[in-house]
């Protein structure tokens, strides 16, 4: 996904305008993706579909409160982007919290799972895994939870937000 980042594709132009890739060496590239600097809004290439996958890694803070990540349709603030999902830890009451807004209404809360899996000062891994009637998310190779959409067109949900309380190391 355009926005997105792996060793292989991410590029930052530095100050003195070259480019480096994530581990500092050199490289060519005709896009610049964003840094990996929270809060975060990359694009996510044609949008989202069954069998598509989004990718966060990332280390939590050492003293947390929050930190969410969300996919949205666009990246537009005056009016707000549809969000399909928000992923929410709040680490005070060791919720995981999921929600969606269309046409500016949230939707119900969800808030059920087995365990809290985030722990500060630890790495984590994410995966949001799109199928044709939810999404499934994973977090550290554990399924969660199912969060079924509530936006219809999936292509539509082309963005990824990030922001809070953890540093990203990658996106994919």
């Amino acid at each position: 996904m355009a926005g997105s980042v792996a060793e292989s594709d991410a590029v930052v132009k530095l100050d003195d305008g070259h480019l480096n890739n994530s581990l500092g060496s050199p490289v060519q590239a005709d896009v610049y993706f964003p840094r990996l600097i929270v809060p975060f809004c990359g694009h996510i290439k044609g949008g989202m579909r069954p069998g598509k996958k989004v990718l966060v890694m990332g280390i939590v803070d050492v003293n947390p409160e929050s930190f969410a990540i969300s996919l949205t349709c666009g990246d537009s603030e005056d009016p707000p982007a549809d969000v399909a999902i928000e992923l929410r830890a709040v680490f005070t009451d060791r919720q995981l919290l999921r929600n969606s807004c269309v046409s500016g209404q949230k939707g119900e809360e969800q808030s059920a799972i087995p365990y809290f899996p985030f722990i500060p000062d630890q790495p984590f891994r994410v995966e949001i895994l799109c199928e044709h009637p939810r999404f499934r998310v994973f977090v550290d190779g554990h399924q969660l939870f199912d969060f079924y959409h509530r936006i219809q067109t999936l292509s539509a949900i082309d963005t990824i937000k990030i922001n809070g309380d953890l540093q990203i190391t990658k996106l994919g």
